[in-house]
């Protein structure tokens, strides 16, 4: 289910985060705030200075075909779930349960204890999905993203 990007694929997955991200936050946050979030943490060439920062990126495959994309980094003794999206025609098939799976799988054989993120606080679909698979919120932040945005989220996490 998880395929790992190669530096030489990070256009395209910079291509699919911009689909996937305008098709999740228009509504919630308006498609300028979404294209600036794009360009800026989801470029090619943000995603490689990542990577180069310890983070992993996945393509999410399914049947031969990608249908999401992930991006994890562990830190300390847990692993930060970064992003997890799958294309809106995939959702409601059992799929970001399996993605969510796979993570907990990734961060058990790193010997960590948990995983955590953030989720925006107005995201209730996603809400609901990390909750149904054993997510507990643990607190919340408001960062400064750059731009005149910020970012108003939950953090959630889920012990190993």
């Amino acid at each position: 289910m998880f395929v790992l990007a190669k530096p030489e694929e990070y256009g395209k997955l910079a291509s699919l985060a911009c689909g996937l991200w305008h098709d999740a936050y228009d509504e919630l946050f308006g498609s300028e705030q979404v294209e600036y979030m794009t360009s800026t943490m989801q470029s090619a060439e943000a995603i490689a200075k990542q990577t180069e920062g310890g983070y992993l990126y996945f393509f999410i495959v399914e049947g031969g075909q990608t249908i999401g994309y992930c991006g994890i980094r562990p830190e300390g003794t847990k692993m930060f779930l970064s992003k997890l999206y799958l294309c809106a025609e995939q959702r409601g098939k059992g799929l970001g349960r399996r993605a969510l799976a796979e993570v907990a799988e990734q961060a058990r054989r790193r010997g960590l204890s948990s995983v955590y993120l953030t989720v925006n606080k107005g995201n209730e679909r996603a809400i609901r999905a990390y909750e149904r698979f054993g997510f507990v919120r643990a607190d919340s932040t408001v960062t400064d993203i750059g731009g005149g945005f910020a970012m108003d989220d939950y953090i959630y996490e889920f012990k190993l």
